[in-house]
């Protein structure tokens, strides 16, 4: 039976858990033991006793669960401090988003550890289990974010989204109509904002133009209508994802510049370094910058600002394949497809097509 280990998150601001006090019960219900380093659930309002209840064994430091645990499970990519404490055989089953970190991708290879990605968990039909969930909140705060940053005392033009009757309403355009696109859509609709989406996939555009019958505008390719449109957004929401790849630079710099003064660019893929080319990633207690005027929010862990809520939608989705880990260990991910999709690096090899290209190293079968 696996050791299974949970440690405390240590990224800027980042309050989600790996796993809740149900998991925990899960994985003692097979047979496992499951460390939890003190505290590692507060932020999203679990305590060291309800763990103990679900049968749970507390840890005082990181060192103490990395030491114990076969697996590994996080939320956010392994900090310098983290990657230290992996060793070989160990499975880590975390975000890692390492098509933007080309130097964590090779500290991590150097391990010997297993790592497998949340974020490229993926299904025959092509979606992604395990992005879903935080793509869905990631969404709705982008515009909720961006609504904020737009009130003149936070730095934007002073626009509220729904205007007033008299008053028109502020100006988003989304670019990309995925999971996240969808649902800072959903989020803008509702507050009575004008929105745009642009997306490549005329089947994508065909399907949210149904949904949202009639209430946004769907636009196929992005250049020069993007380049148009623009100038007229108060709000800009990036939203492209390409599994496990860097993310395309679909707005220049030179687009940016053309912007209006106080508009605002909340860009959710900079996790994978980002499709807005002036956008680079910020931390939640300096979540943002201007460039010629221009407000941009590039938080990395939009999720972990709602912990209550991520946590919980997270683990709800990730534990079925943790506890498949659990049992079986690397050897999980040969029997089931979607998971095997997952694995980005095993035994000191970048085993990820779209990881090992944008990391510039061959990838290893």
């Amino acid at each position: 039976m696996a050791k299974v280990g949970v440690p405390k998150e240590i990224l800027d601001n980042e309050y989600r858990v790996a796993v809740t006090p149900a998991g925990v019960s899960a994985f003692k219900a097979d047979g496992h033991t499951v460390y939890i380093q003190s505290s590692a659930g507060q932020g999203s309002g679990i305590s060291d006793q309800e763990y103990q209840e679900a049968g749970a064994k507390i840890l005082p430091d990181a060192a103490s669960v990395f030491g114990e645990a076969d697996l590994i499970l996080k939320v956010k990519e392994p900090q310098p401090q983290e990657v230290k404490m992996l060793r070989k055989g160990q499975v880590l089953f975390t975000y890692l988003h390492l098509a933007a970190h080309a130097k964590l991708t090779h500290d991590l290879c150097k391990t010997g550890s297993t790592c497998i990605a949340y974020e490229t968990v993926q299904m025959d039909n092509g979606s992604l289990p395990l992005l879903t969930p935080m793509s869905e909140i990631a969404g709705r705060l982008a515009t909720q974010i961006g609504a904020n940053y737009l009130e003149r005392p936070m730095g934007g033009r002073g626009v509220l989204l729904g205007g007033v009757p008299g008053v028109e309403p502020g100006e988003v355009i989304i670019i990309g109509g995925g999971i996240v696109g969808t649902n800072a859509a959903k989020t803008a609709v509702g507050l009575g904002a004008r929105v745009t989406i642009f997306d490549r996939s005329l089947e994508r555009l065909r399907y949210l133009d149904d949904v949202f019958a009639g209430q946004v505008r769907t636009v196929f390719s992005i250049g020069h209508y993007l380049d148009n449109l623009l100038p007229s957004a108060d709000l800009v929401i990036g939203a492209v994802l390409i599994p496990g790849k860097q993310a395309p630079r679909i707005v220049t710099s030179d687009m940016v510049r053309k912007m209006k003064k106080g508009s605002v660019i909340v860009d959710v893929s900079v996790d994978q370094g980002g499709c807005i080319e002036t956008i680079r990633a910020t931390t939640h207690s300096a979540p943002i910058y201007e460039w010629e005027g221009v407000v941009h929010y590039g938080v990395s862990n939009i999720p972990g600002a709602v912990p209550w809520t991520s946590t919980r939608a997270l683990t709800n989705a990730t534990l079925p394949y943790a506890l498949k880990l659990a049992k079986f260990g690397y050897e999980a991910t040969q029997d089931d497809p979607s998971l095997n999709r997952g694995v980005n690096i095993h035994q000191g090899k970048i085993v990820h097509q779209g990881v090992a290209e944008a990391v510039g190293t061959p990838v290893t079968a």
